[in-house]
């Protein structure tokens, strides 16, 4: 009994170390809301989840299956060269485009209720930010490079938000799950759950074909530079992608078939991750379970899943919530 133990114990270091690893090399770029004056200096307290990303084609402004996202212009603060669009608070979210040309590196911050979230910012484009702090008071910046890890701030945007529906940020398209980007995988999701009624069955389904068909790019995870967004068509395509894209697929999938989803950025143990969690009419939000198994619910983490190709000993780490710290939602 003790040496199967051992083993199951081995077992689940020898994956976390597969699959957490590569994340903590994609998560060290970090920073911190500005302080008063000038220039905003990061500290190591609010991660910047960019070091995972890539910028995406295309405007964020678009029609979606489910929502409509648009930079409308009845509430906007121009400085700097940005421009702030908090027409759509009510709806969960706020657009912001630099429209200067720049060679210098851009932010935004968006400061909630109780959570400061940093991002990058491509200039040309407009980009999607979610209000996922709840109602509330928020401030909006635009900072932008100015030396070393020094940034001023060109324009910023103060408003207080009451969302009109809670799951608002939670269905719409951001810069992190840009469905709105996407049509091979609104396609492939709606092909998935065309025959599925409820959320369950569709959460079902998605997950199992994400955990089935998209396997661990240990490569990608190693060369993956600051700036990476998941392009989910291109994982989609590739069937292939490091911890932020199985997350962001999953989640820009349920998102475009109805379906609230949380991408949740946390720890699993002491590193950071990323997974998922889902609203089912009647259960709420779903936080560490996913699929009835005839005995249990699972956890929706669908990395850890894949890569340790649902073992024993994977499934029983990752349906222990005591794994799981949530720290920021997207």
């Amino acid at each position: 009994m003790k040496s199967t133990m051992r083993r199951n114990r081995k077992i689940v270091i020898a994956a976390l170390a597969v699959l957490i690893l590569p994340t903590i090399f994609l998560l060290k770029y970090i920073s911190a809301p500005p302080v008063a004056g000038e220039e905003l200096v990061p500290l190591a307290d609010s991660p910047d989840m960019s070091a995972e990303a890539k910028a995406l084609s295309g405007s964020s402004a678009a029609v979606t299956t489910d929502a409509t996202v648009e930079a409308s212009g009845v509430k906007t603060v121009s400085a700097g060269g940005a421009t702030i669009d908090y027409s759509n608070v009510e709806d969960g979210y706020v657009m912001v485009k630099y429209t200067d040309s720049t060679d210098k590196k851009l932010k935004v911050q968006v400061k909630g209720p109780e959570t400061v979230y940093t991002y990058n910012l491509k200039a040309k484009k407009w980009e999607i930010f979610p209000l996922t702090d709840g109602n509330g008071k928020y401030q909006v910046l635009v900072l932008k490079n100015i030396a070393d890890s020094r940034y001023s701030i060109q324009t910023t945007a103060s408003f207080y938000v009451e969302l009109e529906d809670e799951f608002a940020p939670y269905i719409r398209p951001n810069q992190y799950v840009n469905y709105a980007d996407a049509p091979k995988t609104m396609a492939k999701a709606k092909s998935l759950t065309k025959k599925k009624k409820s959320a369950l069955k569709k959460v079902d389904a998605i997950y199992d074909y994400v955990v089935e068909n998209i396997s661990y790019d240990r490569k990608k995870a190693k060369t993956v530079e600051s700036g990476y967004l998941p392009d989910l068509d291109s994982v989609l395509k590739k069937k292939k992608g490091i911890c932020f894209d199985y997350a962001a697929l999953m989640t820009g999938m349920l998102r475009s078939q109805g379906v609230p989803c949380k991408l949740v950025i946390g720890y699993a143990g002491t590193a950071y991750h990323a997974w998922i969690s889902v609203w089912v009419d009647g259960k709420g939000w779903i936080d560490n379970v996913i699929y009835f198994d005839g005995t249990q619910w699972k956890r929706m983490d669908p990395t850890f899943a894949s890569g340790g190709n649902k073992s024993k000993s994977i499934m029983k780490y990752i349906g222990d919530g005591k794994n799981y710290t949530a720290k920021y939602f997207y």
